[in-house]
């Protein structure tokens, strides 16, 4: 990770247009780093190091940026190096980046490339977007079954280099269809006479094209593959989805999750180089939907003001019923958002989640409520105190419940359960947790 230094040296060095000193400075830095500085750069500014760089390194650098900084960087080169760039792009890296890019990009990118990578990137493009076919590659070493150990050998060493692994080896029968994988180390560690179809892991994790990337990416995670074989609707070889590409839609998946979690939108690019009004646009959206719901809220004090006339005491624990409701179900949101991301809890759990959920709402409510009855008994008449507490452990039992089983009714209807997990699950807690404080008080009270 770069820090806060060689940032504000580069920025300086590209404003002073100091191009020796910029050289150097990408000379002694490596591909991920040069990369983060020109994230974080204006597009105007960050062309001029790019352009500096090495043939060598260009590359490098290029495939290191995110589609949207890629798109910026393509802008601002003349058509010569526009096409040479992309025609040495790994050709899923390069479907990624004409897929989300403007049409006027994508026309100019597809136009420019040679017929073989143009027929290689049109054939990912032709897959759903976000399925594993537009993240996989196709460029790989296919061994046959019926090979020889020796044979594969000399198979790897004559075609490594056009490859992006060679670390993960598919291996097909007569109809290319998939019969397993070889590592790279098997082979080195067998007798060149084995056959492959006798040392083959015909047990290994395989995908669908067209199947979601995120679910495959996680099925790697789990599996600890290197690179988990991609087939179509014939079981017939297609690509391999490699270990750096699971790993940025792990990521992109997170960062996605976070921020909706936090009641905003996901932002393409890099925070320091996002604008304010991005930003604010971001989050807007889903704070006026917050702002709406919470009326809910509103409306149930309003039915309960002669309630609140006759013991006004009851106003004084609001806040912290409302605080307490809400934070425990968030808890248990978060909690289940993240089972379902890394595949621990499914769709058909939902009851057993509900029903684990409740007696922890149910025990943490307990606790909580031995400290607000003692709090209570201090300031106001034990009836009120005895209210809240029991009104703590109801509102902890049933927050607890609609944290957990919220993003499991989201994912059933086919909602992303990030989308209905802390903010909303807080807003609608606040407002069934009043009607729960003031029906038991009334209850207990004899109002």
């Amino acid at each position: 990770m770069a820090n806060d230094e060689p940032v504000a040296e580069l920025t300086q060095l590209v404003e002073a247009n100091d191009l020796t000193e910029i050289r150097l400075w990408l000379a002694e830095h490596p591909p991920y780093e040069i990369a983060d500085e020109l994230e974080r750069m204006d597009s105007r500014l960050a062309i001029v190091p790019f352009r500096l760089l090495d043939k060598d390194r260009e590359l490098e650098v290029f495939e290191e940026l995110d589609p949207v900084h890629q798109q910026e960087i393509l802008l601002g080169l003349r058509d010569v190096a526009f096409h040479e760039l992309l025609e040495e792009m790994d050709p899923d890296d390069r479907a990624r980046l004409i897929g989300e890019a403007p049409a006027k990009i994508a026309t100019r990118a597809l136009a420019g490339l040679s017929p073989a990578e143009r027929k290689m990137t049109a054939a990912l493009l032709g897959y759903p977007e976000e399925s594993v076919g537009r993240y996989m590659t196709p460029e790989t070493i296919i061994l046959h079954r019926d090979l020889t150990v020796g044979r594969a050998l000399e198979v790897v060493r004559a075609k490594g280099a056009e490859a992006e692994t060679v670390y993960t080896l598919p291996v097909v029968d007569d109809g290319r269809r998939l019969a397993g994988t070889v590592e790279l180390s098997d082979l080195v560690i067998n007798d060149d006479e084995t056959l492959l179809k006798d040392i083959v892991d015909i047990l290994v994790p395989r995908v669908r094209a067209t199947e979601p990337a995120e679910g495959a990416a996680r099925l790697m995670q789990e599996a600890n593959l290197v690179a988990l074989p991609v087939v179509d609707s014939e079981e017939r070889f297609v690509g391999l989805l490699t270990f750096d590409d699971a790993l940025e839609l792990i990521e992109a998946a997170d960062s996605e999750d976070i921020a909706r979690q936090s009641a905003a939108s996901p932002v393409a690019g890099h925070y320091v180089a996002v604008t304010v009004t991005k930003l604010a646009r971001a989050r807007v959206v889903w704070l006026l939907l917050l702002i709406i719901a919470s009326t809910l809220t509103v409306t149930v004090l309003q039915g309960f003001e002669g309630t609140l006339e006759q013991v006004t005491a009851l106003a004084l624990f609001i806040p912290m019923l409302m605080g307490t409701g809400g934070n425990v179900g968030s808890q248990s949101a978060t909690a289940i958002v993240r089972a379902l991301a890394v595949g621990e809890v499914r769709l058909r759990d939902l009851p057993k989640v509900a029903w684990k959920e409740s007696r922890v709402g149910l025990m943490l409510g307990c606790i909580l409520a031995t400290i607000a009855l003692t709090v209570g008994w201090a300031v106001v008449p034990g009836g009120v105190a005895l209210a809240v507490a029991s009104s703590v452990i109801a509102i902890c039992t049933w927050a607890a419940i609609i944290g957990s089983t919220m993003p499991l009714l989201a994912r059933r209807v086919g909602v992303d359960p990030a989308v209905v997990s802390a903010p909303m699950v807080t807003t609608l807690v606040d407002a069934t947790g009043l009607l729960i404080y003031f029906s038991t008080a009334r209850v207990l009270l004899g109002i």
